[in-house]
């Protein structure tokens, strides 16, 4: 069974940081993601990295305070907010894709319950 658990959300102050964690479990993956959902909003692209070759790709708007890393030995993806805003408050989720692409914003098939984020101003 293919199983994506995160861990680390919270309440924050803006301008705090929080780190994400995203245990997998249950099979190989090329890339794993983050995205996130605020209320009315639609689910949007945060962060991604590739399994193997560690290459990271970044919504617009957190670049340069988010940073996506993993651990291949613990199975283990990680983003790191720094510099929050209260634009930022979301539910953060973990997705792993499966099929390569070399589109980093495609192809997730498998998504972890969420954890949430929320960042006071």
């Amino acid at each position: 069974q293919v199983q994506l658990v995160e861990s680390g959300g919270g309440l924050v102050q803006a301008g705090g940081s929080l780190r994400l964690s995203c245990a997998a479990s249950g099979r190989s993956f090329s890339r794993l993601g983050w995205f996130r959902q605020a209320p009315g909003k639609q689910r949007e692209f945060v962060a991604a990295i590739t399994v193997n070759n560690e290459i990271t790709d970044y919504e617009d708007s957190v670049k340069g305070r988010f940073t996506i890393s993993r651990d291949n030995a613990k199975n283990t993806v990680y983003l790191q907010m720094n510099s929050l805003h209260p634009e930022d408050s979301a539910v953060y989720y973990c997705a792993a894709q499966r099929p390569y692409t070399p589109n980093p914003r495609a192809i997730y098939s498998y998504w972890g319950q969420g954890a949430q984020v929320t960042v006071s101003s």
